[in-house]
């Protein structure tokens, strides 16, 4: 297995690939850190910032040793070089997804993604990670990508503030959290205007902007959710995150090491920090 891991790590060192240093590495407590895989990379965002962002924030707050596999390439077209691996997930307990790769299309591709899923390792999915794989059928199917997701989203509003609201009673989840409003982020849409029966939702989001004509619109969707995928694995997911200012808040990022418990069935003081 430790060697398996290592192949993997190599393949993907020649595009910014893994970073080989891993946050929390030396857990303060007696309990076997959880090891997350971060893949991130492709279009629109800050990711170079954002892999530090997410990597301390998350190991500071929950004893988890997060890895990075950062692709470098700025395009919604290229293939984080880590899935290129059928073992990419060997030896890691949950999967981050954060890539931006809506053009990647292959569903040979995309079903190597989704297999250690299938398999019952969960994950964590962020922002343009909702937007990423739209093979064929999209956006009239619930394509593979959207099955696993909970929920499908074709686009997002401007950037705008945007209200959050959490359901009641809370989540375990989102536990601790009380209404609060983002810095200017992007709304995604709800494009079927509901979650699949897999999903449940945990808050809500509700944007007012004015545009180029002066006129003023507000627009409500689900921002924060979990899925059952396929019964087998858990799936937290969050469409905020677009700038660095909310990755880097620490309600964010409490949000989503919270999540990230959950999906592992630890969610408890032992993990927490």
């Amino acid at each position: 297995m430790f060697l398996a891991i290592l192949a993997v790590f190599a393949s993907v060192s020649c595009v910014g690939g893994i970073s080989p240093r891993a946050w929390g590495e030396e857990p303060k407590s007696s309990v076997k850190p959880i090891r997350a895989l971060l893949v991130l990379g492709g279009c629109c965002h800050d990711y170079a910032t954002q892999k530090e962002l997410l990597s301390k924030g998350i190991a500071e707050r929950a004893h988890v040793e997060v890895v990075i596999a950062f692709d470098s390439d700025k395009t919604t077209s290229h293939l984080n070089p880590i899935y290129e691996s059928p073992g990419f997930a060997d030896g890691f307990d949950v999967i981050i997804h954060d890539e931006c790769s809506a053009d990647v299309k292959d569903l040979a591709i995309i079903d190597r993604i989704l297999a250690p899923h299938r398999k019952g390792t969960p994950a964590v999915i962020l922002h343009c990670g909702m937007h990423c794989y739209r093979s064929e059928g999209y956006p009239a199917a619930v394509t593979p990508w959207f099955e696993f997701t909970g929920l499908q989203s074709t686009g997002h509003g401007p950037q705008a503030p945007i209200d959050i609201t959490f359901g009641a009673p809370q989540h375990a989840i989102t536990e601790g959290q009380s209404t609060w409003t983002t810095i200017n982020e992007e709304l995604y849409n709800n494009s079927s205007g509901k979650l699949l029966a897999s999903a449940t939702p945990l808050a809500r989001g509700k944007q007012t902007a004015t545009n180029k004509k002066g006129e003023t619109n507000t627009a409500e969707s689900v921002i924060v959710w979990t899925n059952n995928y396929r019964d087998t694995a858990k799936v937290f997911a969050t469409t905020l995150g677009h700038n660095n200012d909310t990755v880097s808040d620490d309600r964010y990022l409490d949000l989503i090491t919270r999540g990230l418990l959950w999906t592992c069935g630890k969610l408890n003081d032992d993990y927490l920090k």
